[in-house]
């Protein structure tokens, strides 16, 4: 993609999305006029009041009606470029599928209402639709509100889809799809609520004369032109739907006359098609190879992103200006691109460096997403084991041992976390936690030290609020029944997201790590709860004063795996107060 095609790609991104909200907001402020319904007929009618002046004035009209053509034209326009639709989740057929929905129907109740109030002066009161829509022919009404759940399911769909992408949609999500929810559900029983009241109010011969006097009806001749034009936009609207379709025929006809290009995958799946014609991640879409892409394919989530090697390297064009600020965004290393972007010209191998699970989470760049891709770095493991749980556990129902164990993880994470680190695992009964993802060694060093002590006084704390339940076993008191081990080790690891499926998450491999978790395997030949390397002190900064004043003595341990002996520094006590 060359950089002008980047920025038609750039601006078709934004116009759909900037329409698309247009028309959503126009929507929910229709539903919630409804809705006001259920208050009382005289209370839609007010706030109509409030919606006409929002939506008929000329600014507003001309926003809304630029929105209405411009959104589908431009959703045509993607129906014509895309290569394929295989490989789509159920959202975005569920879109597409509302989406074609909606122009037969929404013609024929722009022109009945707006267009006759334009042309004719119609006063296209609640009052005046209910008579027609609820009284003189339901299914008509049936007919409307239909179109105006479609309409809403296909632009909730759409918002979901940009919101997901944003930091603060997990915390809002269950308020958006409550709202999404009851807004449409209120607007029909607001609709029922007034058809029943305009129902009931034509029974009185003084409320029909004054609602004849104030509807300025505009004739059975202008209500059948307005039917016949309704038609003929129903009817434009096939053909250029028809169009379309014979548009995407001819360009795939026009596209195989160019060259062959093969995309290789790291299973031994191949795709194979015309150059230039589909994106990276249509072609993985195309063989059914799973890819992750959280935005559906818009360029904005970098969740597609690529590592590509081959011939046809030299045959890409450079990112886009969005292209190169989403991979920027991300600190991404030469070679990687976004698959959605990226239309090949030349045979390459394609590997995706996030797997086809990845969420919103991973979609923004920075930190923890550019470890994600696989990092080599210097950082500080935690490990933590309780000590004694097998034989605890034994003499307990397993409610209880379950029950203790979530008070025991719950404490031990709040405590890492509250230190500045990052908890990566629990493992049985036993903690993995980093330190120094985000910043520096002799920082993280310093943090795990914080961290060590502040998990002692949460297993105090623990042992005094589980007494009662833990019972005694020695006479005269009763003793600490939960006890920990911990050893820390700094080393140079490789950070990278790692697993399949739900279990996949940011972790730490190498021999910083094994050395960590026999440095707290140590804590038993020490008969300690605390063992860390030479390397921690001295980043740390601990000197021998501060060592002897804490109650560190200094050892030497040779761990298994290892032939050279380790120094380290042990302490027999966490810090309990």
């Amino acid at each position: 993609m060359t950089k002008a095609a980047g920025k038609v790609e750039g601006a078709y991104g934004r116009l759909k999305l900037l329409s698309g909200l247009v028309l959503f907001v126009f929507l929910a402020t229709h539903l919630l006029n409804h809705a006001l319904g259920l208050i009382a007929l005289d209370a839609a009618e007010a706030g109509a009041v409030w919606f006409k002046a929002l939506w008929r004035n000329p600014l507003g009209t001309l926003l809304l009606y630029t929105a209405f053509l411009l959104h589908p034209l431009l959703a045509l326009f993607n129906w014509l470029r895309r290569g394929h639709y295989r490989g789509l989740p159920w959202q975005a057929w569920a879109q597409l599928l509302l989406g074609l929905c909606l122009p037969p129907l929404v013609i024929l109740h722009v022109i009945g209402t707006r267009g006759l109030a334009a042309s004719h002066g119609f006063n296209d009161s609640y009052a005046a639709l209910m008579t027609t829509l609820f009284v003189q022919n339901p299914l008509l009404g049936l007919r409307q509100n239909l179109m105006l759940l479609i309409a809403w399911g296909h632009g909730c769909i759409g918002v979901y889809y940009w919101l997901r992408l944003k930091p603060a949609f997990e915390r809002l999500w269950p308020f958006l799809f409550a709202a999404a929810l009851l807004l449409p559900a209120c607007a029909m029983l607001g609709y029922l609520s007034m058809g029943r009241a305009v129902r009931f109010m034509l029974r009185d011969p003084d409320w029909y004369a004054a609602f004849i006097d104030g509807l300025n009806y505009p004739g059975d001749a202008a209500v059948a032109a307005a039917y016949a034009v309704a038609e003929a936009a129903q009817t434009g609207s096939a053909v250029l739907l028809l169009a379309a379709l014979l548009g995407r025929v001819l360009w795939g006809l026009i596209r195989r006359r160019h060259g062959q290009v093969t995309l290789s995958y790291p299973d031994g799946r191949h795709w194979r098609g015309i150059a230039g014609s589909q994106s990276l991640l249509e072609a993985s879409r195309a063989i059914g190879f799973p890819h992750a892409a959280v935005c559906g394919g818009q360029g904005r989530c970098s969740t597609c992103r690529v590592r590509l090697s081959g011939p046809g390297m030299a045959m890409l064009p450079p990112p886009s200006d969005s292209e190169a600020a989403v991979l920027e965004r991300i600190a991404a290393p030469p070679g990687v691109r976004l698959a959605c972007q990226v239309k090949p010209s030349g045979d390459l191998n394609v590997v995706p460096l996030l797997p086809a699970g990845a969420g919103p989470r991973a979609a923004y760049g920075g930190g923890m997403t550019a470890l994600a891709q696989g990092s080599e770095r210097r950082i500080v493991i935690l490990f933590c084991d309780l000590r004694g749980f097998t034989q605890f556990s034994e003499a307990r129902l397993p409610f209880d041992v379950v029950f203790v164990l979530n008070q025991y993880f719950k404490a031990m994470g709040e405590a890492v976390e509250a230190s500045g680190g990052r908890l990566d695992k629990f493992i049985g009964d036993g903690v993995m936690a980093l330190f120094g993802l985000e910043n520096t060694p002799a920082e993280a060093c310093r943090q795990a030290l914080t961290a060590a002590d502040a998990m002692g006084r949460a297993l105090a704390r623990l042992n005094e609020t589980l007494r009662g339940s833990l019972g005694q076993t020695e006479a005269g008191g009763v003793p600490e029944m939960l006890r920990i081990g911990i050893g820390i080790h700094c080393g140079r690891v490789i950070v990278g997201e790692m697993g399949h499926g739900r279990a996949t998450g940011l972790t730490a491999v190498g021999d910083a790590v094994n050395t960590a978790s026999r440095l707290e395997s140590a804590t038993k030949d020490f008969a300690a709860e605390l063992v860390i390397s030479a390397e921690v002190a001295s980043r740390a900064e601990l000197t021998p004063a501060d060592l002897q004043a804490q109650g560190w003595r200094e050892e030497t341990v040779t761990l298994r795996g290892k032939s050279e002996a380790l120094q380290v520094y042990v302490r027999e006590r966490l810090a309990r107060k």
